[in-house]
């Protein structure tokens, strides 16, 4: 793929091509193919990173590299050639999909971009670079809005997102059509209880339970039924997530 990219927007990568100009000194008018070290070598200079930076940034470098070689030294600097400017996503939690990123992005812009993660298992996703996995809170990220967890993406990252190993949520005890109900964003205790039919007549809707596994523990939620059915406690209702079993004792007296 041959084309020119403008300076400020496009973020060079290992594999680019690069005009370097310096006005009036023809022995730095010259053009240069990011190595797959990410570096570029000028002469007079050295070795320079160019790899994850926009044009503008790598400009202003050598703008200040070239002061002691040439007087007010006017750089330009011009990607003639992008070869890698492609991040990979993959996994069965979403559609897998290959973007062309020619401005800085975030991994939170990529998110925001997926069409349907409905499934996914954020907590087990990762980022994958240079062959290693890197550490991102993408749940905190994308669900609980933490920006701290946001990341800039780089030409040739992956990102791999799994899916949840099990969909449904279980209904179980005290209900009149005990199931399993495919999990949608947004089911609560109460949902989930009505479409398995509501209480039975020997259920306990006070001794009603969520059970989740978290981190190879069960995590037990207890949920008051009766102060939901009334109306007047809606944080009884608890959202649940897939795998989770909604449990409801029962009682014959």
């Amino acid at each position: 793929m041959t084309s020119k990219a403008k300076a400020g927007s496009y973020v060079v990568g290992e594999g680019d091509k690069l005009q370097i100009s310096v006005w009036g000194v023809a022995s730095l008018n010259f053009e240069v193919k990011v190595r797959p070290d990410g570096m570029i070598t000028v002469p007079g200079v050295g070795d320079v990173i160019a790899s994850g930076r926009m044009p503008e940034e790598l400009k202003k470098e050598l703008t200040v590299k070239l002061k002691d070689l040439v007087k007010n030294p006017l750089v330009t600097v011009t990607v003639t050639d992008i070869t890698n400017n492609k991040v990979f996503v993959f996994g069965s939690g979403t559609k897998p999909a290959v973007y062309d990123i020619n401005r800085k992005t975030t991994l939170l812009q990529i998110l925001c971009s997926l069409s349907d993660i409905k499934t996914a298992d954020l907590k087990r996703a990762y980022l994958l670079r240079n062959r290693e996995k890197v550490k991102v809170g993408f749940y905190m990220l994308f669900m609980l809005g933490d920006i701290e967890q946001d990341m800039q993406i780089e030409p040739n990252d992956s990102i791999f997102i799994p899916q949840h190993t099990d969909k449904n949520v279980y209904v179980v005890g005290g209900v009149n059509n005990p199931k399993a109900i495919e999990y949608r964003e947004g089911l609560s205790v109460m949902e989930a209880i009505l479409e398995s039919g509501g209480f039975s007549k020997f259920a306990s809707p006070d001794e009603t339970r969520v059970v989740r596994k978290e981190d190879g523990h069960d995590l037990i939620i207890a949920v008051k039924g009766k102060k939901l059915i009334r109306n007047v406690d809606f944080s009884q209702n608890v959202k649940l997530k897939p795998g989770d079993f909604v449990i409801v004792d029962e009682s014959i007296f």
